[in-house]
């Protein structure tokens, strides 16, 4: 088991990284009781800063948002599982989410981000507290990948397929028209952060969400319904959103996650409220055998529940 790190030094006042806004403070039950077993499948725990140093090459600096913070909203939602993803401010230390999974039990599991240099037995204490994920960042970075990095993908692949880890990639699949292609090496399963994190003004039947969506209709992939105020030019209703959320819904439900996106860093607009998205999502997969998969059945089997 990985034991809890070191108190650290405060990070600096003097950084320039911009601020961004904490999370809505009030908590409101959704309109719609969730299966047995709701999975969150994606959020940050940030902080404090007082202990954890964020990476210098972070393009924002949260507020503290701690795993205390997080389990009264995930109460109010009517959650019970939840699966932390490392935020980029880290860059690759694993700290703050490592100590919160063990926190969490077997109710937590986690992606995290590798520097190349951690052990094989690092990497099983990292599986023994839940991590079943590897995430790769490609846009939402100080310096963004033009291209999608193959070798190093493979070279990931190597390190985690015993493990039954996955590759959790956020990358702007409209940037890869032939995404299904070009991934075609990879056999550990991809997930697609934000719904294949769509760049905001482009037609939802891009063929790189074409390419997306045979990637997990094949049942390689799966996709992450997360963070709709992260796509298309407009705000809510989301109906960007919701036009690939039901398209995806249409033609591979037993591929998809839903996650909250909490605290919802670099949002620009209105901080949206974790109850109204919830209640959006329902809205746009409203049968209950539909929930049923979304919010409990497929995280229990991607994140190793089932």
């Amino acid at each position: 088991m990985p034991s809890s790190p070191e108190p650290r030094h405060k990070n600096s006042i003097g950084d320039s990284a911009p601020q961004c806004a904490g999370p809505l403070a009030n908590l409101v039950a959704p309109r719609v009781t969730l299966p047995d077993n709701a999975c969150d499948s994606h959020l940050h725990i940030l902080g404090p800063a007082s202990r954890y140093l964020y990476s210098p090459d972070r393009i924002y600096t949260p507020p503290d948002c701690l795993l205390a913070d997080y389990l009264s909203l995930q109460k109010s939602l009517g959650l019970t599982r939840c699966v932390l993803v490392q935020p980029s401010v880290y860059g690759s230390d694993n700290s703050v989410l490592l100590e919160a999974l063990q926190s969490l039990g077997n109710a937590g599991r986690g992606v995290v981000v590798l520097n190349g240099k951690e052990s094989t037995s690092e990497l099983r204490d990292m599986d023994a507290v839940g991590v079943k994920g590897v995430r790769v960042n490609l846009v939402d970075v100080k310096s963004p990948s033009a291209n999608l990095p193959i070798e190093a993908l493979l070279w990931l692949q190597e390190r985690i397929s015993s493990l039954g880890w996955h590759l959790e990639l956020l990358v702007h699949v409209d940037k890869y028209p032939n995404l299904d292609e070009e991934l075609s090496a990879l056999e550990v399963p991809i997930v697609f952060g934000h719904m294949g994190y769509l760049s905001r003004g482009v037609n939802p039947n891009h063929p790189g969400m074409t390419a997306m969506l045979a990637l997990l209709q094949s049942g390689r992939a799966w996709a992450k319904i997360t963070g709709p105020y992260r796509i298309g030019p407009e705000g809510r209703p989301y109906d960007t959103a919701a036009e690939i959320a039901r398209r995806l819904a249409n033609h591979c439900m037993d591929r998809l996650v839903w996650g909250s996106d909490w605290p919802h860093v670099m949002v620009n607009g209105p901080m949206p409220h974790d109850a109204d998205l919830l209640n959006a999502m329902t809205e746009w997969v409203p049968e209950r055998n539909q929930q049923q998969a979304l919010f409990s059945n497929n995280a229990a089997n991607l994140y190793h529940w089932a």
